[in-house]
């Protein structure tokens, strides 16, 4: 059993706020980059724009985008790791209170999606563990921002409408609302599950790297169907027109009812800020 301090936890979570919001992860940036050369007028120079603001953002330290988003952690728990004070949620969500506070980023949750009260720190953070083998925690740091979650979607479908209505359900989630996530888009897609599950199945897709293949090969012809399609929708940069409306379709299936077939679309800015480190 290998003991680790929360207090070690809190420091990592702390510097990953920072470094994440401030750092566009490499393949993110080398797509954008590619996605020049399809490009002209409008369309190019936004690209352009976005790469400049991450370059600036990367060298001055500062923010990537002013919405500093949503904390979700993705976690790996060791089963032979233990926890000094045996909670790691607590030492999470302390991390992310001092990230967010100490580095000026924008705190943007509310207590209640009603009354609307900020809590100030940011927190409390989505946070999702699984346990695994051996004796190292596992922390991926997702800050997702608003405009992109509310382009986001869920929906139950019926299993005879196959492939063919999975792919026109997700066309017309970016069609009609992507204009107002930042486009190019990295989207998320979870098929099956159920209705509990099959949102957080779509969010885990988007920490998928650009590039990357899926590994059910069904799944990976799929995947760059829906990309090109989505494509010619000419939304482009920033919802303005051209030919680059996504950098990446990612897509995760899971088992699920003879009756069910789930679908979630979850949207995310060019701004795919992600950050992953091992204790």
């Amino acid at each position: 059993m290998r003991k680790i301090r929360s207090k070690n936890i809190i420091e990592v979570v702390k510097s990953l706020c920072a470094q994440a919001n401030y750092e566009l992860p490499k393949d993110v940036l080398k797509s954008l980059k590619m996605n020049l050369i399809y490009e002209k007028g409008i369309a190019k120079n936004i690209l352009e724009e976005i790469i400049q603001n991450a370059t600036i953002a990367k060298n001055e330290q500062i923010p990537l985008c002013q919405d500093t988003g949503t904390a979700n952690f993705f976690v790996n728990l060791g089963k032979d790791v233990y926890i000094d004070d045996g909670n790691i949620y607590n030492a999470i969500n302390k991390g992310v209170s001092l990230g967010y506070a100490d580095n000026y980023l924008r705190k943007s949750i509310v207590f209640d999606p009603i009354e609307r009260k900020n809590t100030k720190y940011n927190t409390p953070a989505n946070i999702y563990v699984d346990i695994v083998s051996g004796d190292k925690i596992k922390i991926t740091f997702l800050p997702k921002g608003g405009g992109s979650e509310n382009a986001s979607t869920l929906k139950m479908l019926i299993p005879s409408i196959g492939w063919a209505g999975v792919k026109k359900f997700v066309l017309n989630v970016i069609n009609d609302g992507s204009r107002n996530a930042c486009p190019p888009l990295i989207v998320g897609i979870g098929v099956g599950g159920d209705f509990a599950s099959i949102g957080l199945l779509a969010k885990k897709a988007l920490l998928r790297r650009i590039g990357s293949k899926n590994k059910n090969k069904f799944y990976d012809v799929k995947e760059r169907e829906l990309l090109t399609d989505i494509n010619k929708l000419n939304i482009g940069p920033m919802g303005i027109g051209g030919k680059t409306t996504a950098l990446a379709v990612f897509i995760e299936s899971k088992p699920t009812h003879i009756a069910s077939l789930p679908v979630a679309v979850c949207v995310q800015c060019h701004s795919c800020r992600r950050k992953t480190v091992i204790i």
